[in-house]
């Protein structure tokens, strides 16, 4: 594999930069600027492709080339892109065959980007072409550190459903399968007479009546994750006729459903990601360290990027929310402590026209006289001071499983409760573990577990045999496993487990289940802990039958009183917990962050105690992340070392000023 990319100051630091927009006398006051806010890297070239190719097969690279030599007199490196996720006007009109259709099977218009089909073989040939082109003339460049091919794969055309892309899915049938029998026996196509003769019959799943084959929805978003892979393969490829340097895409992490990135990550030669603030949450801070902590276990522990933040408000959410004082420095800092090696942002300067004019930018309409501009000036002193962190790792005690196919599953029609949502456990799991100030790792279900103590399952509907015996085998060796309702039910295809539920887990929990009882909408129970005051359970309930587990809580109303809420089985060494309904992190009496500190002490997961909520501790490496989202200062005791950005010495306890990050070196 090719190196990790070799940037002058440690962290990488800066952002999309699109030149083309301005007339080149602003380009040299841009890399002025950078080198006053102390730019390392920049993004270029993203969406150049009608200007590079502005006919198909002659290529103009004049502009390129001096934007280029611009940032290299100004000791700035590229990530240079190749600028496939917009073709140009030309190449929708010349092959359009080429051109998106939805489910609708409406052909979907042009003049904005990921207007094409992911298996078009004209689109294939084009990506591939100009690729090359750029690779072939730019290899050796001195501003180059590395590739970045396409953005934001599956951004909006994670499915086509054109001839063209319906020949692909049968295409990758026959592969998969080899034979329509082995396709109707895995899809349940006997059920209501839907089976196949031929694979010609299959076709994709456009708008239809209810009750559509569910395990042939999801091998057609397998299929379309494919095709997006396929695609950035052949990019890669012919980069790499030219150039050894890295290549990467840059990830959505958490927020596009559609993409696994699991299969995604071993693709690239290092994890990038984009993230933007839900600004209509009220801790949005703690989504932000939950895709951070997702995207560093996506890239194996490895350090990662963060490609694409914002300094501000976004332009595309309901309400675009300016940040609060200090935000911007703490949501980049967040991302450093939990491994990221870079802080880039959406973009260096602020656009006039098009889509995204409203966005924020490093360098914003109000120019350098502005709040925005002097953090960050600010921002890039920081993490010039932080150089040292580059390329130490997280590690984790905890793990949560999160399995993008479980997601798509569970979410497809017909399921017991409209309630049943893949993030909304996972994110109430991970907000009482935040709350409890304990770093998690996320893995895929048959993944190496023997690093952890503890392993969450607040999703796991799909869940294979395979990965259930993995689970088995991690508490048997003495690990613990807390696993949430509604897990273990069905296989890889959608085909619910034989016996009672919850299928794949009865054994290691030692329970079933005889009877799911959904509540009504708003609907909620309670529930006894031993000794303690009632918690509230929302969403689900269920009649829990023991075998070799024990009852803890129990249901004190509604369809399941009196029977098992909450139980625990020992098995082997170790230990595996079961919650039948839907506790929280902190409503409801919070019950969830009750049942989770117990858990926690059990299976030996030391954490700092007797902490605000508000503060987040992260260890990185040598490096002690402190970040205080509260109003009030805060003293974290049990910390000695020096405070790398004011070198201040803390001497067992360090204290972090209200809305302020400390990053001390134990």
């Amino acid at each position: 594999m090719p190196g990790y990319p070799v940037l002058p100051e440690g962290i990488a630091y800066g952002g999309d930069y699109n030149p083309e927009q301005w007339p080149e006398e602003v380009w040299r006051e841009d890399v002025r600027l950078m080198r006053e806010a102390g730019v390392n890297l920049v993004t270029v070239g993203v969406f150049n492709w009608g200007l590079i190719e502005p006919v198909e097969g002659e290529y103009d690279f004049s502009r390129l080339d001096r934007i280029l030599d611009l940032l290299h007199s100004g000791g700035v490196l590229a990530d240079l892109a190749t600028p496939t996720s917009s073709p140009p006007a030309w190449f929708r009109r010349r092959y359009p065959a080429s051109r998106l259709v939805d489910g609708e099977n409406r052909v979907l218009a042009g003049g904005t980007r990921h207007s094409f089909c992911p298996s078009s073989p004209d689109y294939a040939a084009a990506a591939e072409r100009v690729a090359g082109a750029l690779a072939s003339r730019y290899a050796g460049h001195p501003a180059l550190a590395m590739w970045h091919v396409h953005n934001e794969y599956g951004w909006a055309n994670q499915h086509c459903y054109c001839p063209v892309s319906a020949e692909a899915f049968r295409a990758w049938l026959r592969d998969r399968y080899g034979e329509v029998g082995a396709l109707n026996a895995a899809w349940g196509a006997t059920f209501w007479g839907l089976t196949y003769g031929s694979f010609d019959e299959v076709e994709p799943p456009t708008v239809a009546p209810p009750g559509a084959l569910t395990a042939l929805r999801l091998d057609w978003t397998r299929f379309s994750v494919d095709a997006h892979i396929a695609n950035f393969r052949r990019e890669r490829a012919a980069i790499r006729g030219f150039s050894d340097l890295p290549v990467t895409t840059n990830f959505m992490i958490p927020n596009c459903k559609e993409m696994d990135y699991w299969r995604w990550a071993p693709e690239v030669d290092v994890v990038a990601n984009d993230h933007y603030l839900d600004a209509a949450r009220a801790e949005p801070h703690i989504e932000l360290a939950m895709a951070a902590d997702l995207t560093r276990s996506v890239a194996g522990g490895r350090p990662w990027m963060l490609m694409e933040h914002s300094a501000g408000a976004v332009n595309w959410q309901p309400r675009n929310l300016a940040k609060r004082p200090g935000e911007m420095r703490r949501n980049s800092l967040a991302h450093v402590a939990r491994g990221s090696d870079s802080v880039l942002f959406f973009q260096w300067r602020a656009s006039r026209y098009g889509a995204e004019k409203f966005h924020s930018a490093m360098l914003p309409h109000a120019g350098t006289d502005s709040a925005v501009w002097r953090d960050v000036v600010a921002l890039g002193a920081d993490l010039r001071r932080l150089s040292g962190v580059r390329g130490a790792r997280v590690e984790a005690e905890v793990a949560l499983l999160w399995d993008w196919e479980s997601y798509w599953a569970l979410e497809l029609e017909w399921r017991p409760s409209a309630d049943l949502r893949f993030r909304e456990r996972i994110e109430a799991f991970y907000e009482a573990l935040w709350r409890e100030h304990v770093t998690v790792d996320f893995v895929h279900p048959s993944a190496d577990l023997s690093a952890y103590r503890l392993v969450v399952a607040p999703s796991s509907y799909l869940l294979t045999e395979a990965s259930a015996k993995n689970l088995h085998r991690h508490v048997e060796a003495g690990g613990h496993l807390l696993v949430s309702y509604f897990s273990g039910i069905v296989d890889g295809d959608d085909t619910i487990h034989p016996g009672p539920h919850p299928g794949a887990l009865r054994e290691v929990l030692g329970l079933s289940v005889e009877e799911f009882h959904p509540l009504p909408e708003g609907g909620s129970v309670g529930v006894l802990p031993p000794g303690a005051a009632p918690r509230t359970g929302r969403i689900w309930s269920e009649r829990v039958r023991l075998g070799a587990a024990t009852g803890l809580w129990t249901f004190a109303d509604g369809p399941d009183a009196g029977w098992p809420a909450v139980t625990r089985n020992d098995l082997g060494a170790g230990t595996a917990w079961y919650v039948a309904t839907a506790l929280d992190p902190v409503g409801g009496g919070g019950g969830l962050r009750r049942l989770l500190a117990e858990v926690l002490d059990h299976a030996g997961v030391a954490r700092p105690r007797d902490l605000p909520a508000t503060v987040e501790v992260v260890r990185r490496g040598d490096f002690v992340f402190l970040v205080n989202h509260g109003d009030d200062a805060v003293s974290v005791p049990g910390i000695t070392g020096t405070s790398v950005l004011d070198g201040a010495v803390c001497e067992g306890a360090a204290t972090v000023a209200a809305g302020d990050v400390t990053v001390v070196r134990v």
